[in-house]
């Protein structure tokens, strides 16, 4: 949700990468529908592991409750964003969630962009 959102708040302005030390198989449905509510689609991507590439690329690390699995690359700078993984939750707590992410990334992207 993290990565759609910044895609299209940053509007072609940042790049972004999106990863995960333990993804899903598959995208999260309620996730889907809570996206879809703000008409934006990620069906077209899947959850994937995140590349050295991507870290070192990387200005910015987001993590979201990785704990120890989280990639350490020295001189980045990370933030970390406790979150309740919507995995599972119902829609309703998926909203919530989705929220609370949008309002962190516009929060980014505002300080990324100025």
């Amino acid at each position: 949700m993290a990565a759609a959102f910044l895609r299209e708040i940053g509007a072609g302005r940042i790049e972004v990468f999106s990863g995960g030390s333990e993804p899903a198989e598959s995208l999260n449905p309620a996730v889907v529908a809570a996206m879809a509510e703000r008409d934006i689609d990620i069906t077209a991507h899947s959850p994937r592991r995140w590349t050295d590439s991507d870290l070192h690329t990387a200005d910015v690390i987001v993590t979201m409750g990785c704990g120890d699995t989280c990639p350490v690359v020295p001189g980045k700078r990370y933030l970390d964003w406790e979150l309740d993984d919507p995995s599972g939750q119902p829609v309703e707590r998926v909203r919530e969630i989705r929220d609370e992410i949008e309002g962190r990334v516009r929060d980014l992207a505002a300080e990324l962009i100025s």
